[in-house]
């Protein structure tokens, strides 16, 4: 099959096994040329397991190291003539890849909110690990079936309050318009959201993991969040998935105090805006995102998903010494992108950005390169043209 990419707004619909598999060497080449981290974890979980920081997560503990690792995700295999997603060929490149290393790795798909796949995983760990000393939670999903009510919530997109207007970008095109979002029109918006995307299922897991004495003494678990600029409130922090963030950071304590007697804990972990494929369908967010590529890059400091992945275990989860939090108990590895001279920059070129500057004054070209190899494409690599085999197993699955 001749593979390229096709798109539909901000979705990638089709995904390459080869160029999927350049991604992963080059994001696990990255994390072997950081050197070691001592003291890292042995034995992790990563709930969604993927894409983004999911699959970097678990790259940097594999080969930053050398953990054996299970993934939990939700993806479409490949099957004859008809292509598998991202995620899936990630995932085939990652296990391949890490058992020519020597290292165990296995993966479950299927929905990480439901209790026979925490069952399955539970399972897997007491045949195979014993027990788990790191839990990353990165799942991120629209839709989520309560796995104890049967309850169907779906998470939307929205401000609170009131409508919201200002600058976005189609980063295919670079055209810059303004575009206005209007607010929830219930709570019930505001309350599915959470339910959803919150901090509930996170707590779930690892109530389940500890009920079935799979975690071990000084056990950690960590999810995933992002604050931003305040040019991105109204959609982002102050919206809907804000809420959502905010009842995520609200569970640390309840899993603290859960954790307490295997001397465990629990973070959130602020990270950077990054294009990812939840981040590309964020109104606004892309065009940020574009100008602080721009800005950062100029001054040295640009980290892509790996880079913040390996940078939280090596200098923040794993740095042998007391962790700095914020005040309110986040790790931040957003500390580059919310530089004052960084945010000063991004804030000024915002004012200025149009369609006919745009290509001068951002990185809208970098966003659209990130973009398109998150489903395997634009890898110099790799040749486009190729007849290409897109039936590509996931070893521990089939």
């Amino acid at each position: 099959m001749i593979i390229q990419p096709r798109t539909r707004g901000f979705i990638c619909l089709t995904a390459h096994p080869e160029g999927a598999a350049q991604h992963i060497k080059d994001q696990i080449e990255y994390v072997k040329s950081k050197g070691k981290i001592a003291d890292g974890p042995k034995k992790v979980l990563v709930i969604g397991a993927s894409t983004g920081f999911g699959i970097a997560s678990r790259i940097s503990a594999a080969f930053g190291s050398d953990a054996a690792t299970i993934g939990v995700f939700f993806e479409k295999p490949a099957t004859e003539g008809k292509l598998g997603t991202a995620g899936w060929y990630n995932t085939a490149a990652f296990e391949k890849e890490a058992h020519a290393a020597g290292l165990y790795a296995k993966s479950i798909n299927g929905d990480a909110f439901s209790d026979d796949i925490k069952k399955q995983t539970i399972d897997l760990i007491k045949q195979d690990l014993g027990q788990v000393d790191l839990i990353v939670y990165s799942l991120a999903s629209p839709r989520r079936t309560h796995p104890k009510t049967g309850v169907q919530y779906a998470s939307v997109l929205k401000p609170i309050d009131q409508a919201f207007t200002n600058k976005t970008v189609d980063f295919h095109t670079g055209v810059v318009t303004d575009i206005t979002i209007q607010p929830v029109e219930n709570q019930e918006d505001i309350d599915n959201t959470v339910a959803v995307m919150g901090g509930e299922d996170w707590k779930f897991w690892i109530e389940d993991l500890k009920a079935a004495g799979v975690l071990a003494e000084g056990v950690k678990t960590v999810a995933y969040s992002y604050i931003g600029p305040e040019l991105t409130y109204p959609i982002y922090r102050n919206g809907t998935i804000g809420r959502a963030k905010d009842n995520l950071e609200a569970t640390v304590p309840t899993l603290n105090e859960l954790l307490k007697d295997l001397n465990g804990v629990s973070y959130v972990s602020v990270n950077k805006a990054l294009v990812t494929q939840s981040s590309s369908a964020i109104p606004v967010v892309p065009l940020y995102i574009s100008l602080l590529y721009k800005v950062m890059k100029a001054k040295g400091i640009h980290e892509g998903t790996i880079e913040q992945m390996q940078r939280l275990f090596a200098e923040r989860l794993y740095n042998g010494s007391d962790l700095q939090l914020d005040e309110k108990g986040r790790i931040r590895v957003d500390d580059l992108e919310m530089r004052e001279d960084v945010q000063k920059e991004v804030a000024a070129l915002w004012e200025q950005a149009t369609t006919e500057n745009l290509e001068e004054i951002s990185d809208i070209a970098g966003y659209r390169n990130d973009f398109f190899q998150l489903f395997g494409f634009n890898f110099d690599e790799i040749d486009y043209e190729k007849d290409t085999n897109e039936v590509v197993p996931v070893p521990s699955i089939g």
